[in-house]
C-alpha cells in the first residue's frame, strides 16, 4: 500500500515533495519493523536527502530524519555510523532550540542509549542525567517523561552492578506512572519488567518473579494473545525459571515464545535468533546438546541474515555455541567460533575508539 501511495504522490508531486519523504519514512518503518534493516535504509537515506534539499539546515524535519536513519544503522551493530548521525541530530536541535527543549531530550536519550550499547557507560549516563534534568524543568517532577529518563538512567546503573542506585530510580518511575496511568497501564509493565530484571540479577528471584508475574498480567489484559510484548513477558518468566533450574517450566515458556514469535514476525526476525538462543542454552545447560546444537546453528543464520554477519548479537550466540563446542569435546570448531566472534567484539571496541 505505501509503495502504491509513494508512486501516485511522486507523479503528482514531484520526486522532492516533503509528502514523498513522508511515504519514504513510512516504507522504511514497515521493513524496520521486520528487521529488514538493509531495505529500509536506502529508503530513509532517500528521506534525509530530500529534506536536506528543502528545508532550512537547523529544520527538525532534518534531525527527525538523521534520527531515523542511525536507528537503522545502531539495529545493525554500526555504532559509529549510527553515532555520528545521532550526534549531528542532537547538534541541528542545539542550534534551533532552547537549551531546555524536550527535544533535545529526545536526542541527548537516543545517542546514551547507543553509548549503553556499547558499554560507555559514562558517556551514557551524563547525557541521561542531563536529559533528566531538561525533563524536570520541562515537565515537573512527576511527569510521564521524567519517568522514562528516570528508567533509562537506572538501567545505566544496572549496566555498570550499581544496583542499589537503580532500585531507587526505578521504584519512582514506577510510582509516577501509576498515578499518572493506573496500576494497569502497559507502561507501568514495562517499569515493573525492568526492576524485576534488577531482582534477578541480586538473586531475589521471589521478588522478581511476583513482579514478572504482574507485568504479564497487564499485558495479558490488554493485548492480543500473541502479542510480541505479551511473549516478551513469558521469555523473562522463563529465564527467572532457568535461572533457578526450574527448567521444565522455562522450556514450555521459551517453545510458547519462539512458535509465537515465528507467528508474528516470520523465521527471519532479530527475535527469533534471541528465542533460539535462549531455548539452546536451556538445553547446554542440562546436557541435552543434540538438541542445542542445531537451535544455535539457526540462531546464528538468522542473525547474520537479519542483522549481519558482523553484529555483537550475532557474536553472543557464537560465544554460546562454542561453549557447547567446548563441553563436547570439539575444540577445533570451538576455537572457530571464539575466533569469530572474538574479531567481532574487536571490531566493536576499534569503532568505538575511532569516535
Amino acid at each position: 500500500m505505501y509503495q502504491r501511495i509513494l508512486t501516485i504522490r511522486e507523479k503528482t508531486l514531484g520526486p522532492d515533495h516533503l509528502e514523498v519523504a513522508a511515504c519514504l519514512d513510512n516504507l522504511a518503518e514497515v521493513y524496520q519493523a521486520q528487521g529488514q534493516y538493509s531495505q529500509a535504509e536506502p529508503f530513509y537515506q532517500r528521506a534525509l536527502t530530500i529534506r536536506e534539499k528543502m528545508l532550512q539546515p537547523i529544520h527538525p524535519g532534518i534531525a527527525s530524519s538523521l534520527d531515523n536513519l542511525a536507528g537503522v544503522y545502531e539495529a545493525q551493530g554500526q555504532y559509529s555510523t549510527a553515532e555520528a548521525l545521532y550526534q549531528r541530530a542532537l547538534m541541528l536541535r542545539e542550534q534551533a532550540l532552547k537549551p531546555n527543549h524536550p527535544s533535545i531530550a529526545i536526542s541527548l536519550n537516543t545517542l546514551a542509549e547507543l553509548y549503553q550499547a556499547q558499554g560507555r557507560y559514562a558517556d551514557a549516563e551524563a547525557l541521561h542525567k542531563r536529559a533528566l534534568a531538561i525533563r524536570e524543568s520541562a515537565f515537573g517532577l512527576q511527569h510521564l517523561h521524567v519517568a522514562t529518563s528516570l528508567k533509562n538512567l537506572a538501567l545505566v546503573y544496572v549496566g555498570q552492578g550499581q544496583y542499589d542506585q537503580a532500585e531507587p530510580l526505578y521504584q519512582r518511575a514506577i510510582a509516577i506512572a501509576e498515578q499518572a496511568l493506573g496500576p494497569d497501564h502497559l507502561e507501568v509493565a514495562a517499569i515493573l519488567t525492568s526492576l524485576a530484571e534488577l531482582y534477578s540479577f541480586q538473586g531475589q528471584y521471589s521478588q522478581a518473579e511476583a513482579l514478572h508475574q504482574r507485568a504479564l498480567s497487564v499485558r495479558e489484559s490488554a493485548l492480543e494473545p500473541n502479542h510480541p510484548d505479551v511473549e516478551a513477558s513469558r521469555h523473562n518468566l522463563a529465564a527467572l525459571y532457568e535461572a533457578q533450574g526450574q527448567y521444565a517450566k522455562a522450556e514450555s515458556l521459551y517453545q510458547h515464545a519462539l512458535t509465537v514469535r515465528e507467528q508474528v514476525f516470520g523465521p527471519d526476525h532479530p527475535a527469533i535468533a534471541l528465542s533460539l538462543n535462549s531455548l539452546a542454552d536451556l538445553y547446554r545447560e542440562q546436557g541435552r546438546y543434540d538438541q542445542a546444537e542445531p537451535l544455535y546453528i539457526r540462531a546464528i543464520a538468522t542473525g547474520e541474515k537479519a542483522l549481519g554477519p558482523d553484529h555483537a548479537g550475532v557474536a553472543v550466540v557464537l560465544e554460546h555455541y562454542a561453549t557447547l563446542l567446548w563441553q563436547t569435546k570439539r575444540e577445533t570448531e570451538a576455537m572457530t567460533m571464539q575466533t569469530r566472534a572474538k574479531a567481532i567484539r574487536r571490531r566493536d571496541v576499534q569503532q568505538s575508539s575511532t569516535r
